[in-house]
């Protein structure tokens, strides 16, 4: 058995999940980024800002290291759902690099801290609210992949475009017509046993 070193085991699937949100923009134009594919109007570039804010707070201020940039759309006043679109001023670009700065801030956080490290949620009930860095990295590699799960479905919605990686897909090997079939058996499936 190999030596483990649960700190970077842990960094080392945010970092995973991180690149698995991301990816999930490439090669699609900005209407697509932003178009709204649920009716509660989940999009890709939206997933992507509230990610990137959800990751300031939780590896920043939770840590007394707050984040060195303002997020408005994070703020108390901020409009419902700021934090889930961008508007049409923010660019992708300005998203994305938003986002792998907040990564930068929080790795230093990681680097810095020891797993036993105490912080303090300020939006999360007293009593609850007092972390460690452990937990914390364990919330924010939860909260990355539930949202890179999302991301994973709309990409597919949108295009079609499936998968963890762009290298490396995890799913089984299949060509347009395999996946036509198989949908059509899980469909005729369901029917089967909506009618029992």
């Amino acid at each position: 058995m190999t030596a483990s070193d649960p700190k970077s085991d842990l960094h080392r699937y945010l970092k995973v999940s991180r690149e698995a949100l991301l990816w999930k923009l490439d090669g699609l134009p900005e209407y697509d980024i932003r178009r709204p594919m649920t009716p509660t109007g989940t999009n890709l570039l939206g997933l992507v800002k509230h990610v990137a804010g959800t990751e300031a707070g939780y590896f920043g201020d939770v840590f007394g290291r707050p984040f060195p940039e303002p997020l408005p759309w994070m703020e108390e006043d901020a409009e419902a759902n700021a934090d889930m679109w961008a508007t049409a001023e923010e660019s992708r670009e300005e998203i994305v690099a938003l986002y792998r700065r907040v990564w930068a801030h929080s790795d230093a956080t990681i680097e810095a801290l020891e797993l036993d490290a105490a912080g303090r949620v300020p939006w999360w009930p007293d009593g609850r609210n007092e972390v460690t860095l452990h937990r914390i990295l364990i919330h924010m590699i939860a909260e990355t992949d539930r949202h890179a799960g999302h991301a994973d479905i709309v990409r597919e919605l949108i295009d079609g475009a499936a998968g963890l990686r762009q290298d490396g897909s995890n799913l089984p090997p299949g060509d347009r017509s395999w996946w036509e079939d198989y949908r059509a058996r899980l469909e005729h499936v369901a029917q089967e046993a909506g009618r029992t």
